[in-house]
């Protein structure tokens, strides 16, 4: 059993990872997804500039109006969009083919035996998944490079940043179908658990999102939020630690279902361990609040003089809102106010109190709308959703100054003028011409210096 071991340890990876790539790669279900993305991602940039293009036209004129054109908001997010749709409902396909056929030809039985150990072979699977991940991707790709010949504007920090968010939920949803495939006999079964998990995230969304307690908490279970503070410009420490434990706790799972010949109850124990420890893991990452805006308009910070006083400003601060969680008014106090003042400041406490059925009270209701501040014992009330008139009220409340503005560049924004009609040639007929040269160059056998490689593993 020891030389087993060493056997197992010292086992060269690079054959396994060439077969990996081989059969995800090689097989229909890639470049099926990816073809499909190309006029799904086109379209939408087609539309984003299109719409764009219009905007900008109205800031040539008024140009108070340029500072609204984001390239962030008009063009990545509704192309970036396009492509996290393929994700969830394609994407799953393509990861269960690096475990559900081998399940269901049996190569499984001939794999495991092989001088890996199961952790390894989830690995090396998964990396292959990332493969086709960014295979996939291309077509996006090719709509950055589109937008810049266009003339248009990228930050790069904002940029990445979403590129970011896109690939970690994209290595999440292929985690969930390999672990799907592993509990599955099959590939049709694997699918739909697989979809199960990508499709209910939406009804958790639909569902419960915008209520308060028990609801919001199980909303924020949804897949789909790994991607809203990306797609807001946002990088938030614990939630890329959050999104690389459930990562890793689907790759566990697999791992541990991946055998054939272990018993169900020792799979159940260990799956139960591993529930446990993602969870301690999960609560400890939302106990982490560092955040970084990459925006580059800083859309989700104050300026920064208030950004350097709000830091100082220790002591704890709690804020108690009385409004329905669908009120317009509360969303504006959220994005405007409430969600900045807990990124900057160490020690705030945010209470709604109300219910869907205070909005239609509230004629009734005096203090419904008010929104009160308590800081180191001293409270005061305000109505607004401006931080110019809150940011004044936590500083008479703190006894401190408000600070003085720093000199600065006002967001100018990025207006421009562009016809994307020729995008789509590129993405309805040159791009797939391309992917499918490179399908049937894919399709050829493999060198036999590999296979001899791949043969001298197995024995």
């Amino acid at each position: 059993m020891r030389s087993r071991d060493m056997t197992r340890g010292r086992a060269p990876l690079r054959p396994l990872l060439v077969k990996e790539l081989w059969e995800i790669l090689g097989g229909p279900a890639a470049w099926a997804m990816l073809l499909l993305v190309c006029p799904l991602v086109g379209y939408s940039f087609f539309q984003a500039v299109s719409l764009y293009a219009e905007a900008s036209e109205a800031a040539l004129q008024s140009p108070a109006l340029a500072s609204g054109l984001v390239p962030l908001d008009g063009i990545l997010v509704p192309t970036f969009g396009a492509f996290y749709v393929a994700v969830t409902l394609l994407f799953p396909f393509v990861a269960i083919r690096v475990l559900g056929g081998e399940k269901e030809s049996g190569a499984l039985r001939l794999l495991v035996q092989l001088p890996y150990r199961p952790a390894t072979l989830i690995g090396v699977k998964l990396a292959a998944i990332l493969a086709a991940w960014t295979v996939t991707f291309v077509p996006v790709l090719s709509a950055l490079l589109v937008w810049r010949m266009f003339g248009g504007h990228l930050a790069l920090p904002e940029t990445l940043n979403l590129i970011l968010g896109h690939l970690l939920y994209g290595l999440l949803v292929g985690a969930i179908a390999l672990f799907a495939a592993a509990v599955s006999d099959n590939a049709a079964t694997a699918a739909i658990l697989a979809l199960a998990f990508t499709l209910g995230s939406w009804v958790l969304d639909f569902t419960l999102s915008g209520r308060p307690g028990l609801s919001e908490w199980i909303a924020q279970l949804s897949l789909t939020q790994t991607l809203r503070h990306f797609e807001q410009g946002l990088l938030s420490l614990g939630l890329v630690l959050g999104i690389i434990a459930c990562i890793g706790f689907f790759a566990a799972l697999a791992t541990i279902w991946l055998p054939p010949g272990s018993a169900p109850k020792h799979k159940l124990v260990r799956s139960a361990l591993c529930l446990l420890a993602v969870l301690v893991v999960v609560a400890a990452t939302a106990a982490i609040h560092r955040t970084f805006d990459l925006t580059e308009d800083q859309r989700n910070s104050f300026a920064p003089a208030d950004q350097r006083a709000l830091a100082q400003l220790t002591a704890p601060l709690v804020v108690t809102a009385r409004f329905s969680p669908e009120d317009p008014r509360y969303v504006d106090l959220r994005r405007n106010v409430l969600a900045k003042l807990e990124r900057v400041m160490p020690n705030v406490t945010i209470r709604l109190v109300g219910s869907r059925q205070a909005a239609a009270a509230s004629a009734s209701d005096d203090a419904y709308g008010e929104v009160e501040y308590v800081y180191a014992g001293r409270s005061d009330a305000s109505r607004s959703t401006s931080p110019r008139e809150i940011l004044p009220l936590l500083y008479g409340l703190a006894g401190v100054s408000p600070p003085a503005p720093l000199p600065g560049t006002a967001y100018e924004g990025y207006p421009l003028v562009a016809d994307a009609s020729s995008s789509l040639l590129w993405f309805f007929a040159a791009l797939p011409l391309l992917i499918g040269f490179a399908w049937w160059w894919t399709r050829r056998p493999p060198s036999s210096r590999t296979l001899i490689h791949f043969t001298e593993v197995q024995r």
